[in-house]
């Protein structure tokens, strides 16, 4: 029996291994907190696709702020079904209105850091953009995606905090969002229109809890569908007991 000595063995693997991955990307949140800017909106309403555009047209880089689209599902029976809609996105924002003691929803919604954000602009969205860069983040994130060779991608999220009380009441979620979709509608209240949306929330993770450890790791193996998706993840940490939003970062997959 012929023999290969373990240090060649060792290397072939790391040789090997270094074809498998196409592509790698990271990213890191900072010592601020940048706010998690939430858009609940549905195809079948008719006021939904201003907010749409708006949020389309935003400067994430200016603005420092983490955008996403939920597209909720309680609309879908007037005609038309919105094909991005999820029950448990409209789950989502009915704890959101819970936590602010509201007693109804409604659409088009945005939530700044857990918090209805009425009468959206770019100059309102600044100024509580800038309050947030003031505030020390209580929870530190990263996230870290290897697109393979066959168009899978692997995605690690990682969640830590040095405060014990925090770690025992976070809630961590992990988003997947596609950009630049379009759909032609053919009924219900936008019947006839073109839309366009971006930051769409394709899949939600979580709730994951933190709880003594202090830190939160998991990996997510994503098919190749997501490889030339234009898109990528999300991850943000939540107050369970009040729906702050502690921090939250965004990363777009590398191809």
């Amino acid at each position: 029996m012929r023999h290969i000595p373990l240090f060649t063995f060792a290397l072939a693997s790391l040789l090997n291994l270094s074809h498998v991955y196409a592509a790698e990307c990271s990213a890191q949140s900072g010592p601020h907190i940048v706010p998690l800017l939430e858009l609940y909106t549905s195809e079948g309403c008719s006021s939904c696709p201003p907010a749409d555009k708006w949020l389309s047209a935003l400067d994430v880089a200016s603005t420092k702020v983490t955008p996403l689209a939920f597209h909720v599902d309680y609309w879908n029976y007037i005609g038309w079904q919105d094909q991005f809609s999820k029950p448990e996105y409209s789950t989502r924002q009915r704890k959101l209105a819970a936590f602010n003691a509201a007693g109804f929803v409604y659409t088009p919604q945005f939530v700044l850091n857990g918090k209805d954000f009425k009468g959206w602009d770019q100059r309102r969205l600044q100024q509580a953009t800038d309050q947030s860069k003031l505030q020390q983040a209580r929870a530190q994130l990263q996230l870290d995606a290897k697109t393979l060779s066959n168009g899978d991608i692997t995605l690690t999220a990682n969640a830590s905090t040095q405060e014990t009380s925090i770690a025992n009441r976070s809630d961590i979620f992990v988003a997947l969002y596609q950009n630049q979709l379009v759909s032609h509608i053919k009924a219900g209240e936008n019947n006839g229109r073109e839309l366009h949306h971006d930051y769409v929330v394709r899949d939600l993770f979580g709730a994951y809890q933190m709880n003594r450890q202090q830190q939160f790791v998991k990996q997510f193996n994503l098919k190749n569908i997501w490889n030339n998706r234009n898109g990528g993840a999300v991850i943000f940490v939540q107050d369970s007991l009040t729906g702050e939003i502690l921090q939250s970062l965004a990363l777009k997959f590398c191809h």
